[in-house]
Protein backbone atom coordinates (compact mmCIF):
# COMPACT_ATOMS: atom_id res chain seq x y z
CA UNK A 1 0.00 0.00 0.00
CA UNK A 2 1.79 3.14 -1.17
CA UNK A 3 -0.15 5.39 1.23
CA UNK A 4 0.91 3.32 4.21
CA UNK A 5 4.56 3.29 3.10
CA UNK A 6 4.53 7.07 2.57
CA UNK A 7 3.04 7.56 6.06
CA UNK A 8 5.72 5.39 7.66
CA UNK A 9 8.49 7.11 5.68
CA UNK A 10 7.32 10.50 6.92
CA UNK A 11 7.82 9.25 10.50
CA UNK A 12 11.43 8.17 9.97
CA UNK A 13 14.04 10.05 11.97
CA UNK A 14 17.81 9.52 12.17
CA UNK A 15 18.61 6.74 14.62
CA UNK A 16 14.96 5.68 14.95
CA UNK A 17 15.32 1.91 14.56
CA UNK A 18 11.68 1.14 15.36
CA UNK A 19 10.22 2.92 12.34
CA UNK A 20 12.98 1.68 10.01
CA UNK A 21 12.28 -1.86 11.17
CA UNK A 22 8.59 -1.37 10.36
CA UNK A 23 9.35 0.03 6.88
CA UNK A 24 11.89 -2.60 5.81
CA UNK A 25 9.49 -5.50 5.15
CA UNK A 26 7.23 -3.23 3.10
CA UNK A 27 9.96 -1.90 0.82
CA UNK A 28 12.24 -4.94 0.64
CA UNK A 29 10.75 -6.61 -2.44
CA UNK A 30 10.78 -3.34 -4.39
CA UNK A 31 14.40 -2.66 -3.35
CA UNK A 32 15.31 -6.19 -4.48
CA UNK A 33 13.65 -5.61 -7.86
CA UNK A 34 15.54 -2.33 -8.17
CA UNK A 35 18.82 -4.06 -7.27
CA UNK A 36 18.24 -6.80 -9.85
CA UNK A 37 17.59 -4.16 -12.51
CA UNK A 38 20.78 -2.27 -11.58
CA UNK A 39 22.86 -5.44 -11.78
CA UNK A 40 21.33 -6.47 -15.13
CA UNK A 41 22.17 -3.06 -16.64
CA UNK A 42 25.81 -3.23 -15.60
CA UNK A 43 28.16 -4.73 -18.16
CA UNK A 44 31.15 -5.39 -15.91
CA UNK A 45 29.72 -8.62 -14.48
CA UNK A 46 29.42 -7.88 -10.78
CA UNK A 47 29.86 -10.83 -8.45
CA UNK A 48 27.45 -8.99 -6.17
CA UNK A 49 24.03 -10.54 -5.58
CA UNK A 50 20.84 -8.44 -5.49
CA UNK A 51 20.34 -9.29 -1.81
CA UNK A 52 23.81 -7.98 -0.93
CA UNK A 53 23.16 -4.81 -2.90
CA UNK A 54 19.82 -4.30 -1.11
CA UNK A 55 21.38 -4.79 2.32
CA UNK A 56 24.23 -2.36 1.71
CA UNK A 57 21.80 0.16 0.22
CA UNK A 58 19.50 -0.21 3.21
CA UNK A 59 22.40 0.49 5.57
CA UNK A 60 23.10 3.68 3.65
CA UNK A 61 19.42 4.63 3.68
CA UNK A 62 19.36 4.32 7.46
CA UNK A 63 22.34 6.68 7.68
CA UNK A 64 20.61 9.46 5.77
CA UNK A 65 20.31 12.18 8.41
CA UNK A 66 19.42 15.16 6.27
CA UNK A 67 16.67 13.58 4.19
CA UNK A 68 13.03 14.26 4.91
CA UNK A 69 11.22 11.53 3.03
CA UNK A 70 8.51 13.17 0.93
CA UNK A 71 6.87 10.05 -0.45
CA UNK A 72 7.41 6.55 -1.73
CA UNK A 73 8.84 7.77 -5.06
CA UNK A 74 11.36 10.00 -3.30
CA UNK A 75 12.48 7.08 -1.12
CA UNK A 76 13.02 4.74 -4.06
CA UNK A 77 14.75 7.50 -6.05
CA UNK A 78 17.27 8.00 -3.26
CA UNK A 79 17.61 4.21 -2.93
CA UNK A 80 18.42 3.94 -6.65
CA UNK A 81 21.12 6.61 -6.34
CA UNK A 82 22.61 4.86 -3.32
CA UNK A 83 22.63 1.53 -5.17
CA UNK A 84 24.64 3.19 -7.91
CA UNK A 85 27.12 4.47 -5.29
CA UNK A 86 27.36 1.01 -3.71
CA UNK A 87 28.26 -0.44 -7.11
CA UNK A 88 30.86 2.29 -7.68
CA UNK A 89 32.41 1.57 -4.28
CA UNK A 90 32.44 -2.13 -5.10
CA UNK A 91 34.33 -1.45 -8.36
CA UNK A 92 36.83 0.82 -6.56
CA UNK A 93 37.42 -1.74 -3.83
CA UNK A 94 38.00 -4.54 -6.35
CA UNK A 95 40.45 -2.39 -8.32
CA UNK A 96 42.30 -1.64 -5.08
CA UNK A 97 42.43 -5.37 -4.26
CA UNK A 98 43.84 -6.12 -7.73
CA UNK A 99 46.63 -3.63 -6.96
CA UNK A 100 47.46 -5.52 -3.78
CA UNK A 101 45.39 -3.57 -1.26
CA UNK A 102 44.01 -5.10 1.94
CA UNK A 103 41.39 -7.76 1.54
CA UNK A 104 38.16 -7.67 3.50
CA UNK A 105 36.88 -10.66 5.42
CA UNK A 106 34.03 -12.25 3.48
CA UNK A 107 31.63 -14.45 5.40
CA UNK A 108 28.54 -15.86 3.75
CA UNK A 109 25.77 -15.53 6.32
CA UNK A 110 23.24 -16.74 3.75
CA UNK A 111 24.70 -20.24 3.62
CA UNK A 112 24.29 -21.37 7.21
CA UNK A 113 26.11 -24.64 6.58
CA UNK A 114 29.34 -23.19 5.15
CA UNK A 115 32.21 -23.62 7.60
CA UNK A 116 34.17 -20.46 8.31
CA UNK A 117 37.93 -20.41 8.77
CA UNK A 118 39.28 -19.53 12.22
CA UNK A 119 40.14 -16.02 10.97
CA UNK A 120 36.63 -15.53 9.60
CA UNK A 121 35.05 -16.89 12.78
CA UNK A 122 37.19 -14.53 14.89
CA UNK A 123 36.26 -11.53 12.75
CA UNK A 124 32.58 -12.48 12.91
CA UNK A 125 32.66 -12.90 16.69
CA UNK A 126 34.31 -9.49 17.09
CA UNK A 127 31.67 -7.91 14.82
CA UNK A 128 28.94 -9.71 16.78
CA UNK A 129 30.31 -8.20 19.98
CA UNK A 130 29.86 -4.72 18.43
CA UNK A 131 26.38 -5.64 17.18
CA UNK A 132 25.40 -6.89 20.65
CA UNK A 133 26.18 -3.44 22.04
CA UNK A 134 23.88 -1.85 19.44
CA UNK A 135 21.14 -4.48 19.24
CA UNK A 136 21.45 -7.49 21.56
CA UNK A 137 18.48 -9.34 20.02
CA UNK A 138 19.93 -9.16 16.50
CA UNK A 139 23.24 -10.52 17.83
CA UNK A 140 21.39 -13.38 19.53
CA UNK A 141 19.57 -14.18 16.31
CA UNK A 142 22.86 -14.39 14.39
CA UNK A 143 24.34 -16.63 17.07
CA UNK A 144 21.33 -18.94 17.02
CA UNK A 145 20.94 -19.03 13.24
CA UNK A 146 24.60 -19.06 12.12
CA UNK A 147 26.49 -20.77 14.91
CA UNK A 148 23.79 -23.11 16.20
CA UNK A 149 22.06 -23.65 12.86
CA UNK A 150 18.53 -23.06 14.15
CA UNK A 151 15.68 -22.40 11.74
CA UNK A 152 13.63 -19.20 11.84
CA UNK A 153 10.89 -21.08 13.68
CA UNK A 154 13.29 -22.55 16.26
CA UNK A 155 14.93 -19.15 16.79
CA UNK A 156 11.56 -17.49 17.33
CA UNK A 157 10.61 -20.14 19.87
CA UNK A 158 13.97 -19.90 21.66
CA UNK A 159 13.71 -16.10 22.00
CA UNK A 160 9.96 -15.94 22.55
CA UNK A 161 9.36 -13.61 19.59
CA UNK A 162 7.47 -13.90 16.32
CA UNK A 163 8.95 -15.51 13.21
CA UNK A 164 8.34 -12.23 11.36
CA UNK A 165 10.53 -10.41 13.91
CA UNK A 166 13.25 -13.05 13.54
CA UNK A 167 13.21 -12.68 9.73
CA UNK A 168 13.31 -8.88 9.89
CA UNK A 169 16.12 -8.79 12.47
CA UNK A 170 18.04 -11.48 10.57
CA UNK A 171 17.98 -9.29 7.43
CA UNK A 172 19.08 -6.22 9.37
CA UNK A 173 21.81 -8.08 11.27
CA UNK A 174 23.26 -9.65 8.11
CA UNK A 175 23.33 -6.28 6.38
CA UNK A 176 25.01 -4.64 9.36
CA UNK A 177 27.58 -7.46 9.67
CA UNK A 178 28.29 -7.35 5.95
CA UNK A 179 29.13 -3.65 6.23
CA UNK A 180 31.10 -4.15 9.45
CA UNK A 181 33.21 -6.94 7.95
CA UNK A 182 33.95 -5.11 4.70
CA UNK A 183 36.60 -2.44 4.34
CA UNK A 184 34.65 -0.08 2.15
CA UNK A 185 33.53 3.40 3.04
CA UNK A 186 29.93 3.45 4.21
CA UNK A 187 28.98 7.06 3.74
CA UNK A 188 27.96 8.06 0.20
Amino acid sequence: MPGEITAKLSQLRPGDRTNWTAVMPQVYSELRRLASAHLRREQSGFALQPTELVHETFLRLIRQHRVEWQNRGHFFGVAAQLMHLVLLDWVRRNKRLKRGGPEAVQIDLHDLKSPASPAETGALKEALHHLAQLDPRQAQIVQLRYFRGLTVEETAQELGISEKTVRRDWIMARAWLHAELSDEEHEP
